[in-house]
């Protein structure tokens, strides 16, 4: 980013620098072009023109455009840029975390999402941005290992396997992580984007039951020797009746504490 200041004094080009730039004065190159010329009793003719040349960081770009963003939805705030191995984490501070973090954090996963891409355009060099409000992600990820660790624990008590809700990649993450900590299970991601989920299951499968004697077959329902046909939807295991009772982890599924963290 380049620009051409005009002013009284050098001092004033630059300070105008500063301003546009919006960043420290020791980031900028500044090129003096041209000089203000005494004249006669020592007035000044002329202006100064200062050359200022500034490349923001990554990290800087990504903050300056969630600026923009926050500033269109209407919220002040302040951002604080942590930098770290893989990139930046950008805090978005203040007290309007619920509407910056939307519904499952779906809002922030968004402005995330586009502040990478503003970030790492025309680079072919990745620089990862992670976007945080109130330590939501942390929460998050706690959650998210307690599912892992309820559901493990039901598979391996049935042999059953279980899918979860759809999640985004960070999230599948946090669970593929928690299970394979977890010995007798294992979890891969199945479907397509965004409804991506992730599939956990015994690594020791229990066989399926035998069909019983005296000619019932429970698994078709069929009438034999006088027994009554009953469908696969009536028939439940006992793991089935015991499961769709309500639970924690139910809720940890398809309700309130699965999909918001009260901040």
């Amino acid at each position: 980013m380049k620009k051409v200041f005009t002013a009284k004094t050098i001092d004033e080009a630059k300070a105008m620098a500063v301003s546009e730039f919006g960043t420290d004065e020791s980031k900028i190159t500044f090129n003096v072009i041209e000089e203000p010329k005494k004249g006669l009793f020592g007035k000044i003719k002329g202006e100064a023109k200062v050359e200022a040349e500034y490349e923001p960081s990554k990290a800087e770009i990504a903050k300056e455009y969630i600026q923009s963003i926050l500033k269109n939805m209407g919220i002040d705030t302040t951002l604080e840029v942590t930098k770290n191995e893989d990139g930046a984490v950008i805090e978005i501070m203040g007290d309007t975390s619920g509407t910056v973090i939307g519904r499952r954090g779906e809002t922030m996963d968004a402005i995330q999402y586009l502040a990478s891409m503003a970030a790492n355009k025309g680079d072919k060099e990745y620089y990862r941005i992670s976007v945080d409000s109130c330590g939501y992600r942390e929460k998050r990820k706690v959650i998210l290992e307690n599912l892992a660790a309820k559901i493990s624990k039901a598979v391996l008590r049935t042999g059953r396997t279980i899918s979860l809700e759809p999640m985004n990649p960070y999230e599948r993450r946090i669970i593929h992580s928690a299970v394979a900590n977890i010995e007798g299970v294992t979890s891969k991601s199945i479907g397509e984007e965004p409804y991506r989920k992730v599939v956990i299951s015994s690594t020791n499968p229990r066989p399926p039951k035998k069909e019983g004697k005296g000619g019932y077959n429970k698994r078709r329902g069929d009438r034999k020797n006088g027994g009554s046909p009953r469908s696969m939807d009536v028939m439940k295991t006992s793991f089935e009746k015991e499961y769709k009772k309500p639970k924690p982890e139910d809720s940890l599924i398809s309700g309130d504490l699965y999909g918001k963290i009260d901040i």
